[in-house]
């Protein structure tokens, strides 16, 4: 005889949100980051060389995703500049910092 399961929506949800889910998602949010660390290019020449590579950070939260019902985790970097060396500009080409360490930093976990 098989044996029968009846989905509980909520209780999928709280699953969702439950401290081990958030703290597994700042793990991974820390892998990725330690990736693009990595990845992150370094202009001697600028006048804070290193200052993109340093901006690093991560956060989770148990109310992320576009419904707000599940743990997350973020992977962004503070420097002002930050969107020009993911997505370039007409002048320098993109480095897709973010992007690569997230498909490497996936890979890794």
């Amino acid at each position: 005889m098989a044996a029968r399961f009846k989905v509980k929506r909520k209780g999928i949800g709280q699953m969702l949100r439950m401290p081990g889910m958030q703290a597994e998602m700042l793990r991974r949010a820390e892998v990725i980051k330690g990736v693009a660390v990595g990845l992150s290019p370094v202009d001697p020449n600028s006048p804070h060389p290193g200052h993109y590579k340093a901006s690093w950070e991560t956060d989770s939260t148990a109310r992320g995703g576009r419904r707000r019902d599940r743990a997350v985790g973020y992977v962004r970097n503070t420097s002002y500049y930050a969107r020009w060396v993911e997505y370039g500009t007409e002048k320098v080409p993109a480095h897709h910092v973010l992007l690569r360490a997230a498909q490497i930093g996936g890979r890794n976990q």
